[in-house]
């Protein structure tokens, strides 16, 4: 039987549109389906980058207002412009999706712009805007669906009071009072950039901490920070429900003690994570496997139908942009022949906040649960010279490695510029390295990585400048 395509990618999100590239450049006839107008999935448009363009207007103003005095830099009448930060954002996007556009083109990949289902196992039917359909026929198929936000019962999505990231990144207005549910990522990053734009923020967090996910320290210290900021931080804090009043939401709460409390805000942000979207994929009609919401597939991103893959946020492992990137080079080049992987415990994950937080590998909890005999080193920012000459000297870096070997199990980041930073203990991790590697490593002087350096000196309590 002759194919239209060698590969149908059904999603054209960081994993899928990756995956289509990698395809393409191994030779193969690859077509990617997508439902949205632009291509980069959730991450381009609604997601990563809208979010960090959000974050550094938000900085700048933060810094005319309030930072640049001790600089010796004294300015006036400074005034917020919201709607040319929205466009600004918006360009920022505009750029990047049709920057992937262009790559289609290079490849001469298709883009079958619609609704991708699977029809068999070897057809993809595309509902197309317009109202019409067509099949593409193709010998192997990835999904690559990505996720969409979770929607509580108790405060359902109104997009005008009670919203989801999606809306947040587009208030035309700053908020009075905006609250948080969720003290995650996406949470704490949205919270940051109507914080610093004025809004009075309170971020309701169900467990005893924020980023709960990661090390137990950069949550208490992030906690300690951004209360410094102004932000107000309940943690072991239930919602029971809320309720658009039309101007404003209700939001009810039980605090730790019990009591029930009615907070009034201008919006309420529901982040409280994502879940996987497969829902109009077509799962069914080839019988593909799920469990908890998650496309099953083997070590080689195989479902049970053996010429079906999946990658990204409906497989398992975390929701990250950059996980579903591996994911997308690594499928492909299976599928093209080649051998193909991705190393899950260095995946690094990032708080893009103010200081970011970024971590790699395990935490000192975890290490510890798993009965491993550890070491630890921590330096502070505080000691930096070039941490000190940009005056951000907030937070901390710290090396977990076994006590043993020194092989660095995990490395956790707060302060400035973590997530360009852990790039480099990835690295090392990556290669098996230890402790002793980064120390040994001649970090260029003066600049915040030596943290890092000393951080894994002090793994043997040699630290120099402590």
């Amino acid at each position: 039987m002759s194919f239209q395509y060698d590969l149908v990618v059904i999603g054209g999100g960081p994993g899928g549109y990756v995956a289509a590239i990698r395809a393409a450049q191994l030779g193969l006839k690859v077509a990617c389906v997508e439902k949205r107008k632009a291509l980069g999935g959730t991450c381009l448009n609604i997601g990563c980058i809208p979010s960090k363009a959000l974050l550094d207007s938000s900085e700048h103003y933060l810094h005319a207002t309030h930072k640049l005095s001790r600089h010796g830099i004294t300015v006036s009448d400074v005034k917020l412009n919201l709607d040319v930060m929205m466009q600004r954002k918006d360009t920022v996007v505009r750029q990047l999706t049709q920057g992937i556009a262009g790559l289609f083109k290079k490849h001469k990949i298709d883009w079958a712009l619609g609704y991708g289902r699977i029809k068999n196992a070897n057809t993809v039917e595309v509902a197309e805007d317009a109202g019409g359909t067509k099949e593409l026929t193709t010998k192997n198929i990835i999904i690559a669906t990505g996720s969409e936000p979770v929607e509580l019962g108790i405060a359902k999505f109104d997009g005008k009071r009670i919203v989801s990231s999606t809306e947040a990144l587009a208030f035309t207005e700053v908020p009075g009072t905006l609250v948080v549910i969720g003290g995650g990522a996406i949470g704490l990053e949205m919270g940051s950039v109507w914080l610093r734009l004025g809004s009075k923020v309170i971020v309701i967090e169900a467990s005893d901490k924020i980023i709960p996910s990661m090390d137990a320290q950069l949550g208490k210290e992030l906690t300690k920070i951004l209360t410094k900021q102004g932000m107000e931080i309940r943690s072991s804090t239930k919602l029971l429900g809320a309720k658009n009043t039309g101007k404003s939401v209700d939001v009810e709460i039980e605090n730790p003690d019990g009591k029930k409390e009615t907070l009034k805000a201008d919006y309420l942000l529901v982040a409280v994570g994502r879940r996987a979207f497969t829902d109009k994929a077509g799962l069914d009609s080839v019988g593909v496997a799920v469990e908890r919401g998650k496309v099953l597939i083997n070590d080689h991103f195989q479902t049970n139908v053996p010429n079906i893959y999946a990658i990204g946020d409906v497989v398992r492992g975390p929701m990250l942009a950059h996980k579903a990137e591996d994911e997308g080079i690594a499928v492909a080049e299976i599928i093209a022949g080649k051998a193909g992987h991705v190393n899950y415990n260095v995946i690094p994950g990032v708080v893009y906040t103010w200081p970011e937080v970024a971590s790699v590998g395990m935490t000192e909890e975890e290490a510890k649960a798993k009965g491993l005999n550890i070491k630890t080193g921590s330096f502070p920012f505080l000691a930096n010279g070039r941490a000190k000459a940009m005056d951000e000297v907030e937070g901390f870096c710290k090396v977990v490695a076994d006590a043993r070997t020194d092989k660095v199990l995990g490395v956790h980041i707060i302060g400035p510029r973590a997530s360009e930073m852990i790039a480099e203990p990835a690295a090392v991790m990556e290669f098996g390295g230890s402790a002793e590697d980064i120390a040994r490593t001649c970090h260029a002087h003066p600049t915040l990585p030596e943290t890092l350096k000393e951080a894994a000196l002090a793994v043997d309590k040699r630290q120099i400048h402590m």
